[in-house]
């Protein structure tokens, strides 16, 4: 709070530039009009519907072959050279290629939030699978848990921890990369909104934007938490009791 005061006055005082800095109850003042008028709202419209199929896409992919590369040494043997050679890419350096291979519409803007959300998923699924113990897996297959049941009963709730902190990282990096991607090829949506303000000096604009980025990864965070405390009640009732 402090730092916005000083920011305010300063930029009032002409003490920083108000063009790249301006004052804080400039930016909420332009916040609100472009919330009336509507502008934030499209936009945010259309980053969170390409957000949201190259999550469902990417997410599914990793959440399916995670499991399978948890559950089978062969899959893993299999599919781990691959992961190791294409998950260390910045994906944003593959934006010609999927331009290339899925063209200049949205095709290609959803396949790459998709590489992106994929992986961090992918990952930490693997990783919940493979910390399920040996004798959890005796235990299960003693008392007749095979295929689906063994799945549904004993893989998912083991797993589901990893693989909800799995989620949370690969909406945040793909939140970055959707941005990104409007930024260099979209005229539509928050991070194109950005570069037009960036473009026509119009900053206040461009801090509006800002908030908005930043409202929507707390409020989808907020929402993977409350799931997660819904889906794993017992964490939360550790959580509270080391509260206490």
């Amino acid at each position: 709070m402090a730092a916005l005061v000083a920011w305010e006055l300063a930029a009032r005082a002409d003490m920083i530039s108000p063009l790249f800095f301006p004052a804080p109850s400039a930016i909420l003042a332009t916040f609100w009009r472009m919330l009336i008028r509507g502008e934030l709202v499209v936009a945010t419209g259309y980053t969170l519907a390409r957000l949201s199929a190259g999550l469902l896409l990417g997410g599914a992919l990793g959440l399916v072959l995670g499991l399978l590369m948890g559950w089978s040494s062969a899959a893993r043997a299999l599919a781990e050279p691959v992961v190791a050679a294409v998950h260390p890419l910045p994906k944003l350096a593959l934006l010609p290629l999927v331009l290339i291979l899925f063209g200049i519409g949205e095709q290609s803007k959803v396949v790459l939030i998709a590489l992106t959300a994929f992986f961090p998923l992918l990952i930490n699924t693997t990783a919940g699978v493979r910390q399920i113990d040996a004798h959890t897996w005796e235990v299960a297959r003693h008392y007749g848990a095979r295929g689906w049941m063994l799945l549904r009963r004993v893989v998912w709730p083991a797993s589901l921890p990893l693989v909800l902190t799995g989620a949370q990282l690969s909406l945040n990096a793909a939140l970055v990369v959707t941005v990104a991607v409007e930024l260099l090829s979209a005229q539509q949506g928050l991070g194109a909104t950005i570069w037009l303000a960036w473009q026509t000096l119009r900053t206040e604009e461009m801090y509006a934007t800002l908030i908005v980025i930043a409202l929507v990864g707390m409020l989808s965070n907020l929402v993977l938490v409350r799931l997660e405390h819904r889906l794993i009640p017992r964490k939360r009732k550790d959580e509270s009791d080391g509260r206490a």
